[in-house]
Formats: C-alpha cells, structure tokens, sequence
C-alpha cells in the first residue's frame, strides 16, 4: 500500500484494498549524559557491568520515532563499529538538505520520514519554510537528535554546555547502531500524526530494529488498545509480537494522579528522574565581607537584617541556574511591589513594558509550575532591559533556566529572606556569579515533577509507570546553529530524555541475551529496580508538596542496569498472554482481531486481569480476599531456591503459596498463587507494599498496589 498518497479523509475510496484491516480517523502526538550513565553504574571504565558484558550493544539496533536526526554530529560517528547486521533492510532515504548516500554509516544505519498522514489532516502540503523544518529525515527542532544520542550515541569527549556538566557525552549503548524513524513535524509547535506513527512502526518493523524507542505520547483521555485512534499500542503490540521491546515516554502531566499515557501492559514505560548533579549559583547581598547564610530563625534574620543595612557586611546564597561565563553581574535589586489592594506580581506576570526593570536584577514568586509562562516572564525581563531575574519557586522544581542570561531558582525560603533584604534597605544591591557544577552529595534522587503519575486512567489494574530513568537535564547533543559545527550539546529535561535511557538499557540486555522476550526484558528491568538511592535514604516524588515516591511515581523504582542484566527469576509473556489480557479487558473477539491480524476466540468465562502475568501486582477495588497467579522463569543458577517475602502497610494481610521456589535443570518455570484480603472497612487511597523472591544473591522485587472497596464507592 502507498502509504504517502493515503489520505484518511477518503477511508471508504481505500478500505478495499488488499492488506488494508482497519482505517480510521487521524490523531496526533506530542513530543514528549555526562552523568547519568556513571550514575547508573555503567562506567565505561569498568570491565564488569553491563556495558562491557554486552560489548557496548554491539550489533543491536534501536530504532527511534521522533522529529529526526542531524547526522553530521560527532556523536553519530561510528569508528570502531562493528558491520551493519546482515538482517538489516532499511533505508536512508534523501530529502531536503538530506543527502542518504552521505547521511548514514555503520552508526546511523536509516532514515526514514513520514508526513503523509499530518499533511491528509491539515488539509494542504506541509511548508517547511514557514515552519523551519526539513522535508527529509533531518531534524530541525532538536528532540530526535537529543534522544538518539542517549540512546546508543558514541564517545565524545569535552562535552559540555559552556562549560557545565563537562565530561564525555555517550548513549546508553554506544556500540548499537541507529535507526531515526522522522514522524514529528514543528505544524503547531510540534505533532505526529497517528497514520505516520503506524506507518513508521509497520517499516521499522520490517527493516529489523531490535528496540523501538518512542518519546511521544498523547494527551487525556486515553483511547482503548483496540481503538485505532491510538496508533502507538497498536503499533507496539505489532512490534512486541516479533519480538521486539517497545520502549515508550510516560508523560509530562506530573504530578497529578492518573496522567499516566503509554498504558499497554506490552510497552515498558518510562518516568523520570533526577541524577545526582547539581549548579549551585552563588547570590551575594551587600557589600564588603562575606558570610555565608542559611536556615534561620526569626531572631537571626533581625540580627543579619540589621548588620545588612549598614552595609558592613555580604550575605550569600545559593541558587540553581546555568549562568554560564565567567564574569559576575552587578546591579539593583529590586521586587514588583503593588498595592494590597491589587492582586500580587508573581513572576508569570512580569511584561516586558515593565520599564522598572531595566538595567536592575528582579526577585520575583512564581505563582504556579508551569515552565512555558516562566520562560516567557524571563524573556520578558530580558526584553525590558533587566540584568537578571531571582525566581523563587517550590523546592522541589529545581530545572534552570538555560541560557545565556542571569535566570536563578531559590526556595520560597530563600526569596522570603532576600525580600526581607530588599524592603530593608534603600539601595538593595546584589551580585550574580556564574554557575559551577556539583556532582553527589547533598545531592538526592527524586522523581521529577514533571513526570506523569498512576494509576492508569483507562486500566488501573495494570501498573504504569514500570521504571523510572534519569531525565532531568540531560546533556545530549541537539542540531548546531552553524552547520558546519560537528559538536553541539544542551541540557533538555523530560520523560522524552528518560525514555531513551531505558532503550539503551534494553539493548545492552539484548547484546547480551538475544533469545530473551521483550517480557522478559521488562520484568528483568521492573524487579530489580532501585526504591531508594546509593546513599540508602529514600526516593521523593516531587510535587506540592513532595512525598516519598511509590509504585505510581517510579513503577519498580530507579531502573538498575547491572541487577537487570542478572535478574534470577522473570515474568515472562508471550503474545497469547497479551491475547489473554485483551479478553480479560471484555473487548469482543473481532475487536482484538483489529489488533492482532489473526482470528481470536475469547473464553466463555471472562478471564481475570489479575491474572495477567506480569512483574506487579495491582488491585484497584478488592472488595473481598482474592487469590491471584503468576509464573516465573528461572534464568540464573539452574539448582537455585528461592523463598518469599512480603512487605506490606498494616491491614493489607498477603499471603503467597508455595512460600518456596524450587529449581533444577527439569524445572525451569513454577507457578505460585497470592492470595491478598483487607481488614480495612472503609473506601480509602492505594496501599502500597512488595512481594520479594530471594535466594540469598538475586532479589526479585515485584511492586503491591492494593485499594479497598467496601460496598458503593463515593469517589
């Protein structure tokens, strides 16, 4: 079928067609280190963790659906590459200011693009010049770029953004090969259209990716798995039937509750996390002497008020920016002070008519978190001449502005003692010194703010997220403002950012066991999770206010690359188990035969969801004791034995049978039951707990989230 001289709009002229199962109305998407691989414990100078086991992922292929690549760059060079896989039937398709013949190498392997379903909708030819794209698979907006160079990008040293975060940028697996699958265009600010998005996977498909790393996601509410409005589980579930992992964003509509997208139980889901980087940016009140201040009490702020306003000393803070350079800014202090009578100035408020703020630093509150209305009030302050701009905002929202221009975040804390400053004394004076950066200790990890949150909205028996990964400024190469610049690098946050952490994660896993399931590869990344960092205190979810993160923030926890690649015991699916989830779900057998191309008969007895084999056990509405299965697969030592554990919040009672799991070379797959009841004799919220199977070495951790229901529920 020629899928560039599709049009939706005519689906009847077209359903006839040989090949054709369904054709429905268009949808659309949105786009959704040097650290964070040494965080993950995959230092390229260690011969023993998963990296160098799997020989950097050396022969995987990982394909990406994004907005497309800038082949030039470093990171996509590919010495000391292995050949192309023989299994490889892809293309590198020219376009626009995209030569194919030149493009691609032993690194970026493919290219394709896919507009035909975007410019159907739109109604008229896509012009790249209104909106600076490129008809071809070159990326103009950076996003693909950024992800492809996370997930299997090679060496590059000195990599930095003007000096910050300076070390060597790599992928996840820098010895796979690339495959950029261009669905996203820059039409509205940035779109995929779902016909693209399924044509994409089709090809990807039959090029031979081994990974499928997919950054978009759409918006609330969420369409079925059977709805072919939602070409990404649909696609996936293709992909995962021929045995590859589909690895896809969460969202960035954190942290409220139920904003999780990418739902599909055969999808691994990524959430983010921060890493444990930092840049400090030092603020300095005052004149003359320096002392460092903190946490204070009412007395001690009267005590360094009153020595402030004689000027005889400095007071500094800290503050979080990318201030970059090596000069400092000097200047007046000064905060958008109004009448009680009138509604406060908080920073989404500032204009750039706002003639006070020229040549002056400003302090302002942010009202809400909401990054694109703060970006715009910090352009605004630099339109109207400011110097700088002081944001306090919520502690948890800790992602600088980056720039070259003065923006620094502080506490609510520490904007209230510099405004106390600043209605102190007649000339407040303040001095701005460029960022450095900070890496462990203080330091935490936590659960971004931006990261979508369970339970699923359309399947709240099935737990989403699986896994967090680090996605909070990430520094990755994007396309230069110079072409001829073969290295350029920025900081992007975003569970677009995490996802690929996890695709190279996979390939890695992939190098090293070929025959494993993408099922298998999902439960090995789930269970072995890490629910606290490497200091041993526990992971935050950031939000208002932060809590301690649970399974509905990080799904399994942190991903843990070198505990996956040694899981012990798997959850492992195939597609008749997904086929069992469908029926389980109440769709019809024609519905699910939209899905999976061949005839499907569902059981006269509804099967139970609980039932689905997967790494994590959720209950939305236990009204009674339930008993539940699950099996697993023995991939470590073949005589090993494995006992339960059971952590769970009290009034949950679970209990496991066999509480022991023996294995030999005749027993490789055992089956147990868990049976799970409440003495809770009210609807509340989810408890929260784990079951743990261990043989003294491996720890195979499975996420409990369990909701009682009592009679009708209110909620």
């Amino acid at each position: 079928m020629d899928w560039k001289a599709f049009n939706p709009r005519f689906c009847v002229v077209v359903i006839e067609l040989p090949g054709v199962i369904h054709v429905t109305r268009n949808r659309f998407y949105k786009v959704q280190t040097t650290r964070s691989w040494d965080y993950l414990g995959l230092s390229s100078t260690s011969l023993s963790n998963l990296l160098n086991k799997s020989k950097m992922g050396n022969g995987v292929i990982i394909g990406l659906l994004d907005t497309g690549i800038w082949p030039e760059l470093e990171v996509f060079n590919d010495e000391n590459l292995g050949p192309i896989p023989s299994r490889w039937r892809g293309v590198c398709e020219s376009g626009e200011h995209f030569d194919g013949a030149k493009a691609c190498n032993r690194k970026l392997i493919g290219a394709r693009y896919f507009i035909s379903g975007l410019e159907a909708e739109y109604g008229q030819p896509y012009n790249t010049s209104e909106n600076d794209d490129y008809m071809s698979p070159r990326d103009s907006s950076g996003h693909g770029t950024h992800t492809s160079s996370i997930a299997g990008g090679s060496f590059v040293a000195n990599a930095s953004y003007d000096g910050l975060g300076l070390g060597t940028v790599r992928g996840g697996a820098p010895g796979a090969h690339l495959a950029m699958y261009k669905v996203c265009w820059r039409l509205y600010g940035g779109v995929c259209a779902d016909a693209d998005v399924l044509k994409a996977f089709d090809e990807a498909i039959n090029d031979g990716v081994d990974v499928l790393s997919v950054s978009l996601a759409a918006d609330i509410p969420l369409y079925s798995e059977v709805d072919h409005r939602g070409s990404i589980p649909i696609g996936s579930f293709h992909a995962v039937a021929k045995g590859i992992t589909v690895v896809c964003a969460a969202g960035n509509a954190g942290p409220r509750a139920e904003t999780v997208q990418n739902t599909a139980p055969w999808i691994l889901t990524v959430a983010a996390s921060t890493v444990d980087r930092s840049f400090p940016t030092p603020i300095t009140l005052g004149n003359n002497q320096t002392i460092i201040v903190s946490n204070k009490t009412l007395t001690g702020q009267r005590k360094w008020l009153d020595r402030i306003r004689t000027n005889s000393y400095k007071y500094q803070f800290q503050g979080q920016a990318m201030f970059t350079g090596e000069d400092t800014v000097s200047a007046t202090l000064v905060y958008p002070e109004v009448s009680d009578l009138m509604p406060p100035r908080n920073c989404e408020s500032l204009s750039s008519n706002d003639d006070w703020m020229a040549g002056k630093i400003v302090l302002c509150f942010a009202s809400d978190y909401n990054q694109s209305l703060l970006n715009d009030a910090i352009l605004s302050v630099k339109a109207a001449g400011g110097l700088g701009v002081i944001v306090s905002r919520s502690p948890s929202n800790y992602y600088p502005y980056a720039m070259n221009f003065p923006c620094l975040q502080v506490t609510y804390e520490t904007g209230t003692q510099i405004l106390y400053y600043i209605r102190s004394t007649s000339n407040p004076q303040v001095r701005l010194s460029p960022s450095r950066t900070h890496i462990g200790k203080p330091v935490s990890t936590n659960v971004a703010y931006f990261s979508s949150r369970g339970p699923s909205s359309n399947v709240p028996a099935i737990l989403k997220p699986d896994i967090a990964a680090p996605g909070v400024q990430i520094l990755a190469a994007i396309p230069p403002f110079d072409e001829t610049t073969t290295g350029a690098f920025a900081f992007l946050s975003g569970t677009s950012m995490a996802t690929p952490h996890v695709s190279g994660i996979v390939a890695l896993l992939k190098s090293l066991y070929p025959d494993w399931s993408p099922a298998a590869i999902k439960s090995a990344i789930i269970t072995t999770g890490l629910t606290s960092h490497q200091s041993g205190g526990p992971i935050f979810a950031e939000g208002e206010p932060p809590k301690l993160a649970d399974p509905f923030d990080f799904g399994g926890g942190i991903v843990n690359p070198n505990s996956a690649a040694d899981p012990g015991l798997v959850y492992d699916m195939n597609t008749e188990n997904y086929v069992h989830y469908l029926c389980a779900m109440g769709y019809n057998n024609s519905d699910i035969f939209q899905l999976t191309e061949h005839p499907v008969v569902c059981p006269s007895k509804q099967p139970s969801i609980l039932d689905v084999n997967l790494p994590s056990i959720t209950i939305p509405n236990l009204k009674k004791p339930t008993i539940l299965t699950r099996t697993v697969t023995n991939v470590g030592p073949v005589n090993s034995k494995y006992k339960a554990s059971v952590e769970f919040a009290s009034g949950i009672n679970v209990a496991v049978r066999p509480e022991t799991l023996i294995f030999s070379s005749r027993t490789k797959t055992i089956s147990f039951s868990v049976m799970i009841s409440s003495a809770h004799n009210v609807n509340a919220g989810y408890y929260f707990g784990s079951l743990t199977w261990t043989d003294g070495v491996h720890v195979v951790r499975s996420p409990i989230s369990v909701r009682t229901e009592v009679g009708e529920s209110f909620f």
